[in-house]
């Protein structure tokens, strides 16, 4: 099956020579531009490996958040550093190569040949995990990403890159999984520990929120009624054969 890494780059010179490598040992690519279109993408899809430029705003949070995927989706992390760029930084967000700037094409080719034994393929068959979706907490200007870990209507679990501040109420906003629906409000924290994870209450909610919520778990629920007879039904066919 194939590999496949996603950049975070905005510098064409960059781009070039990193497609050039990429090619090289195979790897097929797909560029983005900042760090909240590659949370969105490594949520959605997965990657093989992750290319990201540390001297773009956000890239330490993207790391963070890529380390924290299940482990049959988590991406082999290759950080771009300049002579400026803390490595110390990069390999504490979860880095596990670097390519230095000014990039050459043979670093990266024994870089990505080095993690290649790392990566895991694209298996664009495999079914998609059941909760997929990033939650956005608005501190003051700052909006924290964190992974959705399980939902239900009246709250959440959730996994941060870091601890969250000690605050009460917080503004929240997530896609629900599958859909284009936003779900916006306040969440009430109840419980967070030193790892990042916590829980909270939707305190809340938008009257569209509630109903795109509703909506959602009534096709869950309508979707399990109907499997289970059908499961129940093939196990009687079974049976019947069986006795004859």
């Amino acid at each position: 099956m194939a590999f496949n890494a996603l950049l975070m780059c905005r510098e064409e010179k960059h781009l070039r020579v990193l497609g050039k490598a990429l090619d090289d040992v195979g790897m097929e690519q797909e560029v983005c531009l900042s760090a909240p279109e590659a949370l969105d993408l490594t949520v959605q899809k997965h990657y093989s490996a992750l290319v990201i430029d540390f001297d773009l705003p956000g890239a330490a949070t993207v790391a963070r958040m890529a380390r924290l995927a299940p482990s049959r989706r988590r991406p082999v992390i290759f950080g771009m550093i300049g002579a400026l760029t803390e490595i110390a930084e990069a390999f504490q967000a979860g880095a596990n190569f670097i390519f230095y700037k000014p990039l050459g094409v043979e670093q990266i080719v024994r870089c990505l040949r080095a993690g290649r034994g790392f990566m895991r393929p694209d298996r664009r068959n495999s079914p998609r995990q059941s909760l997929e979706s990033l939650v956005y907490l608005q501190f003051g200007i700052a909006a924290l990403p964190a992974m959705v870990l399980d939902l239900n209507q009246n709250g959440m679990a959730l996994q941060a890159p870091e601890p969250l501040p000690p605050v009460q109420q917080v503004p929240l906003r997530f896609v629900l999984p599958g859909t284009t629906n936003m779900v916006e409000g306040m969440g009430e924290v109840i419980w967070a520990d030193d790892g990042g994870r916590a829980g909270m209450l939707f305190s809340r909610l938008t009257p569209a929120s509630r109903k795109y919520l509703k909506q959602w778990f009534g096709k869950r629920d309508s979707k399990k009624t109907v499997s289970r007879p059908a499961v129940r039904g093939a196990k009687a066919r079974r049976a019947a054969a069986g006795s004859h």
